[in-house]
């Protein structure tokens, strides 16, 4: 049986934690998770890598020896990391803010998928590559200028390097999470009214119970990847993945 090799971003908490327990859980899988924190948890299918990916050149000096050598059969790689940014109108952001925010839900995937296919192209195993996305990346959202851009750009990103690299080894996903109930939200629940026009809709999906728990959409995530042949576009949103 093959082994599996995971790279994931942005693994200490939210989404991320929910796709690392996860995969964790799968023999024969063997994760490279990266953040700019570690959580410290000792497992033997899991090496963790500290690093901030919003800065870029430490992350550019870095990207030769990421991703490391093996026999493995499928190969993953998904670009969780990501930042809400400052929530305020276009007009009155910080350019250094932006710029951090530009780096991280931007630049730094870019980096990683493009050194990802560069250095497993040519491996016969079945290489996947998920940026998670954003229901924002196709609905403008006030005092959201930062973060709707960048994902709308990485779904660009992602559809363009499909293009680029058809072949029955490579798949592609730009992934729409759906609402999910992280410290994200939170964030996003903190924000000022005058900021943020759709406050109370977001402080009613926490009250109403309307947020969907992180292991739920891991395990969504998780069947995707497992599936390809049954997902074939590069856009996809986990409100559509339905379990078995």
């Amino acid at each position: 049986m093959s082994k599996t090799l995971l790279i994931l971003t942005g693994h200490s908490k939210g989404l991320g934690r929910a796709i690392l327990d996860y995969y964790l859980k799968i023999d024969r899988t063997q994760v490279l998770a990266i953040s700019r924190s570690s959580i410290q948890l000792d497992h033997p299918q899991l090496t963790e890598r500290n690093l901030d990916l919003s800065d870029l050149p430490v992350l550019q000096n870095e990207l030769d020896g990421i991703f490391p050598n093996g026999d493995f059969g499928q190969l993953i790689l998904i670009n969780n990391a990501g930042w809400i940014g400052e929530i305020k109108p276009i007009g009155e952001l910080s350019p250094k803010e932006l710029r951090q925010q530009v780096n991280l839900n931007l630049l730094a995937p870019m980096f990683l998928t493009n050194a990802f296919i560069k250095k497993y192209k040519s491996s016969p195993a079945e290489k996947i590559i998920c940026n998670i996305s954003s229901g924002a990346a196709t609905r403008p959202v006030s005092g959201w200028g930062g973060y709707c851009s960048t994902k709308a750009a990485l779904a660009m990103f992602t559809m363009v390097a499909d293009r680029d690299n058809k072949s029955d080894s490579f798949h592609f996903y730009s992934l729409a999470p759906g609402i999910v109930d992280t410290p994200m939200q939170e964030d996003i629940r903190k924000s000022e009214e005058t900021n943020f026009p759709e406050l109370e809709k977001f402080k009613a999906f926490k009250a109403n119970g309307d947020l969907t728990a992180p292991d739920l959409v891991a395990e969504k995530i998780g069947y995707l990847l497992g599936n390809v042949e049954k997902f074939p576009e590069v856009i996809q949103d986990v409100r559509n993945i339905q379990l078995p």
